[in-house]
């Protein structure tokens, strides 16, 4: 009688496969920070990586651009963990927050952080994408879409428990949140003003409240 055969346990390649993509996609990110994405090539990150180009291809699924939306994305996420943005704790607990202000508040400490990780990383796509790559460029716009997507997330939440101001639409406060929290307004006002995160974070708040939410007065009438 034949042994019965043996489960294949692919676990051990899943965790080379993940930690070989982990390296290139900081390489990626490395060197497009330090040299700018026009003069970062798929070899040089390959190089970096200590794997073959090829590898570098076959990890991502495309070609540097697509390199690039995976760096961002997983800058986004903070790791290469499979958990969708709502199920992670941060987000979860801005929605399970009761209070509306307090849930700004907490969506201002969020949009800090991914200003952090994000704002260098957001300059280097822009200035590709404003140097005249076609590829950039659809990868910003489909970056601002997502962001877009997910700040009218938040205002349709908040449509939800009543606390938009009278009149404003989701849609409208989708676009008030999309601005405010823009890489490009962190950088005005840390990059040329001189203010410390603690203070944009706060600016995030006073603005994010007063933009969308009713006042007192009107939470107090039909």
């Amino acid at each position: 009688m034949n042994a019965p055969r043996r489960r294949y346990d692919n676990s051990r390649r899943r965790e080379h496969a993940a930690g070989t993509q982990a390296r290139i996609l900081d390489a990626a990110r490395t060197l497009m920070l330090e040299r700018g994405y026009a003069a970062t090539t798929m070899t040089d990150i390959a190089a970096a990586a200590g794997v073959a180009v090829q590898t570098v291809y076959n990890a991502v699924g495309g070609g540097k651009a697509t390199l690039a939306k995976r760096v961002w994305d997983v800058t986004v996420a903070g790791d290469l963990d499979p958990v969708p943005l709502r199920a992670r704790p941060s987000i979860q607990a801005l929605f399970d927050e009761p209070v509306p202000p307090r849930k700004l508040a907490r969506y201002a400490t969020l949009c800090r952080q991914l200003y952090e990780r994000l704002g260098p990383l957001a300059r280097v796509l822009r200035a590709g994408a404003a140097a005249g790559d076609s590829e950039l460029r659809h990868l910003v716009d489909t970056v601002e879409r997502e962001r877009l997507d997910g700040t009218t997330s938040i205002a349709a939440h908040l449509s939800a428990l009543g606390a938009l101001r009278p009149g404003l639409t989701v849609e409208r406060a989708g676009h008030r949140l999309w601005a405010l929290n823009a890489a490009e307004t962190g950088d005005a006002l840390v990059l040329r003003c001189g203010w410390s995160l603690d203070e944009y974070e706060v600016w995030m708040t006073e603005m994010m409240i007063a933009a969308l939410l009713r006042t007192p007065r009107q939470r107090g009438t039909t």
